[in-house]
């Protein structure tokens, strides 16, 4: 990677996760057009200063299979209204790399069960409050969309 904290835990993905977890702490607490550093820097206003981003958007690909993961999950106020999604903040990634990622999701989509991440409305990604827990050792791949702000 070329920039930011450098973690050795023998994973990428979990590696890259920590990363933007770290980023998002420090902002939300106050080489390519698009890439997953690219979007770490694009979040920490090291091209932008004061651009109101919060959260890079990520897409895992599990391991074996590289399908896109996608995640399910319910408000506490209505568990029959489940949804799901393709798209992740990453809320925190621990030394195990056990990670809490939150669904994000446009409030407008009407899908709540899309069929793959292309069909999955994002503009724009909101936080959901809806978080799922994931070992990153199950996953091969991670994609990075530009940083947006999604409180």
């Amino acid at each position: 990677m070329g920039c930011g904290k450098h973690y050795e835990t023998g994973n990428c993905v979990c590696d890259i996760l920590k990363e933007i977890a770290n980023a998002q702490h420090d902002v939300v607490e106050n080489c390519c057009s698009t890439s997953c550093e690219q979007s770490i820097s694009d979040l920490l206003g090291d091209t932008d200063q004061g651009n109101g981003l919060d959260t890079v958007p990520v897409i895992l690909y599990c391991e074996g299979n590289c399908e896109p993961f996608k995640g399910f999950g319910a408000n506490p106020g209505d568990i029959g209204d489940m949804m799901a999604s393709f798209y992740f903040r990453v809320k925190r990634v621990d030394d195990d790399c056990c990670a809490v990622l939150e669904l994000l999701r446009d409030p407008d989509d009407t899908s709540r069960n899309p069929d793959n991440p292309v069909d999955q409305d994002t503009s724009p990604l909101r936080a959901t409050g809806i978080c799922i827990t994931v070992d990153l050792n199950c996953f091969c791949h991670v994609t990075c969309l530009p940083a947006v702000n999604a409180f």
